[in-house]
């Protein structure tokens, strides 16, 4: 079990940063979609945002790549496969498979790192003070 986390890992890394450089440097050909799909790119080149959503995956492929900071690397990537998947879903069903793929690498090494979202999963009740010895609200 071990190699398939880091085959997956790599290969996650693997998508994510080749990806993100192909929005930088446009080494693969990417056509242009239609519909809606491609107002949407459109408006996300025209804003530039995508260098915010690119780089986040870059910085998330590398980290994967490097084998360090995993789970910041799954942190950033999170909220960027829910887009892909929402983007899939809403605007480009067709081509949905990729996202799926993508998914499945992101749960497979997320299970392998799993520890280090635990403290995440912990519902406290309220009024008590954290761990951080900070005070409840409402107290001075």
């Amino acid at each position: 079990m071990k190699y398939v986390f880091a085959i997956a890992r790599v290969l996650l890394g693997l998508v994510f940063t080749a990806f993100a450089l192909n929005a930088f440097l446009h080494f693969f050909p990417t056509p242009p979609l239609p519909g809606l799909a491609g107002q949407f790119m459109r408006a996300l080149l025209g804003s530039h945002y995508y260098v915010i959503a690119f780089g986040t995956e870059l910085i998330g492929g590398a980290l994967l790549l490097s084998n360090r900071y995993v789970p910041l690397a799954l942190t950033l990537l999170g909220p960027v496969i829910v887009n892909i998947l929402s983007f899939h879903m809403f605007l480009d069903s067709e081509n949905m498979a990729p996202a799926i793929v993508v998914t499945v690498l992101w749960l497979v090494v997320f299970s392998q790192v799993r520890s280090s979202f635990a403290g995440l999963f912990v519902a406290k009740k309220s009024g008590l003070k954290s761990s951080s010895r900070a005070e409840p609200l409402g107290t001075a």
